[in-house]
């Protein structure tokens, strides 16, 4: 039986803020720690094209690049460590090494002398990225009750993205404190990032009944398991890979701001506006998709990109170009937390790793051929030409999405009813 707009998974009367309350600590906790590391690393990402550009020299292209890569980087790995945490049932363990990892290669990025180093600590960091993104999302699927499945994840996100803007407005501070000293603060940025590593080693548990159920899981990347993850999650798959293709590197934004006349010491600030959005708006659209159609929602965040790209294309000043942006993060807010319930709703429990994983992959593929594309269109025909390259591809993906919409609303609003 469906429940209502204002219902949760107890009958009560009392909308997302009672579900907030229902969602288990294990989540919090790792809301708190993506809320940390994300802090850490904004405050290099948000000041690192600039640096590549101004102070290393390198090119547009080479920070589509470089970018792109990262994120391929991250993705590839996803789909393995995904794996190996539906193999040996550890799904916390997978996790915590790569929130390690990443806190440890965050000096790198203050003693980096060369472009060089540089792309080895975002590649390094971004392995680690890789190795705990699958496990964790699968570990918050497994935490998660079916009917808070969409709260769950946007919390997590939520709680993510304000790292994600306190990251870049530190960044801001210390820019102003040190006179534009990149490397200082490059330097403060490890604090937080040990603290991450630290927290989801202490206060993160997995659930007692997680091992019977991912010990079924013998071979995860093999056809046969492949095959059962069933047509729904591949669907889901092929529609975020698409949409993905769509929605190019944060870098472009940043850049975009620098060249509407943004000063230096303020760059930051694009990502604060982004994901000041972007996480004020999570948590409650997640739990809304808890109570509506999933598909519908992440058709409207198709639209909502698409009027970002038009935005950012044509702004005149800078202050049109702001509003392009908190679109981005709003777009960013009701599609982002929504894949990952969908993936939750459609693959089974004992390979959701894997489900992760493979999502994972060929997301991030896809966001690699994004930022290369947009790096090569932005040093050819300009930012305006990049972004309604970005619009286009948003518009054949909303409308790739259409006939999927029937296949997946029953299964979505299935998980709706307890």
């Amino acid at each position: 039986m469906m429940k209502t707009a204002d219902t949760t998974v107890d009958g009560t009367d009392n909308g997302a803020l009672a579900s907030l309350r229902q969602i288990p600590s294990g989540i919090w906790a790792l809301g708190f720690v993506s809320l940390l590391m994300d802090t850490s690393s904004e405050m290099i990402h948000a000041l690192l094209p600039v640096y590549l550009v101004s102070v290393m020299g390198t090119s547009m292209l080479t920070v589509g690049v470089i970018e792109g890569l990262a994120e391929a980087t991250a993705s590839i790995t996803k789909v393995f460590s995904g794996a190996l945490s539906d193999w040996l049932g550890k799904r916390k363990l997978l996790a915590a090494l790569g929130y390690g990892l990443a806190a440890c290669t965050k000096p790198i990025f203050p003693l980096a002398p060369t472009v060089a180093w540089l792309v080895a600590a975002r590649f390094i960091d971004r392995v680690g990225k890789g190795i705990r993104g699958a496990p964790r999302d699968a570990l918050v699927a497994d935490m998660a009750p079916p009917a808070l499945r969409g709260a769950s994840f946007g919390l997590r996100q939520s709680l993510d993205t304000i790292g994600a803007f306190l990251g870049p407005l530190l960044a801001i501070g210390l820019m102003w404190l040190t006179a534009d000293h990149f490397t200082a603060v490059f330097w403060i940025a490890v604090i937080p990032a040990f603290m991450a590593a630290g927290l989801i080693i202490f206060a993160v548990h997995e659930p007692d009944d997680h091992r019977s159920r991912v010990s079924k899981a013998r071979s995860p990347l093999s056809r046969a398991q492949l095959w059962r993850l069933g047509a729904e999650y591949w669907w889901v798959v092929a529609v975020a890979t698409v949409f993905t293709l769509a929605r190019f590197s944060e870098a472009f934004l940043v850049l975009r701001a620098q060249g509407a006349g943004l000063p230096i010491m303020l760059v930051p600030l694009v990502l604060v506006v982004m994901n000041v959005v972007y996480a004020g708006a999570a948590y409650p659209l997640g739990a809304l998709s808890d109570r509506m159609n999933r598909i519908s929602m992440l058709a409207l965040g198709l639209v909502v990109l698409i009027a970002a790209d038009l935005v950012l294309a044509f702004a005149p000043n800078l202050a049109v170009v702001g509003i392009g942006i908190a679109l981005w993060g709003l777009h960013m807010a009701m599609t982002q937390g929504l894949l990952a319930a969908l993936v939750a709703d459609t693959a089974p429990a004992e390979l959701r790793g894997t489900a992760y994983g493979m999502l994972n992959l060929l997301c991030g593929l896809a966001m690699l051929v994004a930022s290369v594309l947009a790096g090569a269109l932005w040093d050819v025909a300009g930012p305006g030409t990049t972004f309604l390259a970005g619009a286009g591809l948003a518009g054949f993906a909303l409308v790739g999405l259409l006939p999927v919409r029937g296949r997946l609303a029953g299964r979505s609003n299935d998980q709706t009813a307890v």
